[in-house]
């Protein structure tokens, strides 16, 4: 009988990791002359990764209370038809990525139905919301981590924890030159690139763009800005975008703004980049690209975060550095000002541009797994992550030498 596995990603990182994932099940299932179903909710990567969606991660992707209590009624009617889903497939096992709001109920279903579940990507409940961690216990099977602080957070709350290594710390950087970058995307090649990220879904993407584009208009039109939009974005958010920025108010002369789709390629190419915290900060850090963190939310989840979030760090380069590497321009701090301060320090050859990208590097080497366990391979962290799916399952599939992170 054909093996089913149920992964879920409602993010565009998560959905990244969800289709490595599932690419390297199948080429594990196919070196062994089998194969397997997998299904659940995801972008359209995890669909080209032969994922069947039953539902569509841009559905549900919002962040924030009060944007979660607006858009209640679509992610409830999405979570039943996930439901339903589960009970008729009964799947082998279940892997589910960060997306917390939805995957600690769906946890609950599969703990109901005897299905083990490999929690990839923790969500971030050592910051707030700790209380979770009786769930993690309760429902979660094993606990794949991604940061290496967070294993030794997890064991010694009873949980089965092992840090697997961040996916993007395994990836090969784009080959694409620079002049190939910009012939692709229409830049300049002969001027200094900056890197705008305001995030990856439409309501970020809005509360951060304005103030990151004040900040190009008063550094000036000596530089290019790029802005990646994440490939989860359908054509109609990516219209919404772009014509928020042409409506956008500016006090200067609007500076030359380009839209591109391949957020490494621009980070790799880009002098510095202003990047609203989430993933894009890690892929910051592993290309060496020296940035400035920023993030907007609404007034009310920026109070009650205030109240609970426990860490004393906000961007996660800082968390695993221990020390405050990169700044973090949060809520009122960001600010076009504040941004053009921090970058004149960051743009020209000098002590702080060089001592960011050495402590960048110092980042990017903590991000690597190394095998600790006897017997252990040194699959990457997505070879673990499918090495453990295929325990967890009871299947006889070899594991080949050879991974998809091994030959990157």
């Amino acid at each position: 009988m054909t093996p089913v596995v149920f992964i879920s990603a409602g993010e565009a990182s998560g959905e990244q990791y969800g289709a490595l994932v599932a690419t390297e099940l199948r080429r594990r299932f196919a070196a062994d002359g089998g194969s397997v179903r997998i299904f659940g909710m995801g972008g359209p990567r995890m669909e080209a990764a032969g994922v069947e969606r039953v539902v569509r991660s841009e559905d549900v992707a919002v962040m924030g209370l009060t944007e979660v209590l607006r858009h209640l009624p679509r992610i409830y009617r999405e979570y039943q038809k996930l439901k339903k889903a589960i009970k008729e497939r009964r799947p082998d096992v279940a892997v589910l990525i960060d997306f917390p709001e939805i995957h600690f109920r769906l946890a609950r279903e599969f703990k109901r139905l005897g299905v083990p579940v490999i929690y990839f990507v923790s969500p971030q409940i050592w910051a707030w919301k700790e209380h979770r961690i009786r769930l993690v216990r309760e429902y979660v099977r094993r606990m794949l981590t991604i940061f290496p602080f967070e294993e030794a957070y997890y064991r010694e709350r009873g949980v089965e924890a092992e840090f697997v290594g961040h996916p993007l710390a395994e990836m090969a950087m784009p080959a694409i030159t620079r002049e190939e970058f910009a012939a692709e995307n229409g830049l300049d090649a002969a001027k200094t690139w900056v890197g705008l990220l305001p995030g990856s879904r439409v309501p970020e993407i809005l509360k951060n763009l304005k103030g990151m584009v004040d900040a190009a208009v008063l550094l000036g039109n000596e530089y290019e800005y790029i802005i990646p939009l994440a490939p989860t974005l359908t054509e109609k958010q990516v219209a919404r975008i772009q014509g928020e920025l042409s409506s956008l108010t500016l006090t200067g002369s609007p500076p030359r703004i380009t839209f591109v789709r391949d957020a490494r390629a621009a980070l790799k190419h880009a002098r510095a980049s202003v990047v609203a915290s989430g993933t894009a900060t890690v892929e910051a850090a592993l290309a060496g690209n020296p940035f400035v963190v920023v993030y907007r939310v609404s007034p009310v989840t920026y109070a009650i975060a205030k109240r609970v979030v426990k860490v004393p760090h906000v961007a996660m380069v800082n968390l695993i550095a221990g020390k405050r590497v990169v700044p973090e321009l949060i809520q009122n701090d960001f600010t076009a000002v504040t941004i053009v301060e921090q970058f004149r320090r960051l743009l020209p050859d000098g002590p702080d541009r060089e001592s960011m990208i050495k402590e960048l590097k110092g980042v990017a080497e903590a991000l690597r797994a190394r095998p600790a366990r006897v017997g252990a391979t040194n699959a990457g962290a997505i070879g673990r992550v499918a090495e453990i799916v295929i325990e967890e399952m009871g299947a006889e599939i070899p594991i080949p030498a050879a991974t998809t992170q091994d030959s990157k």
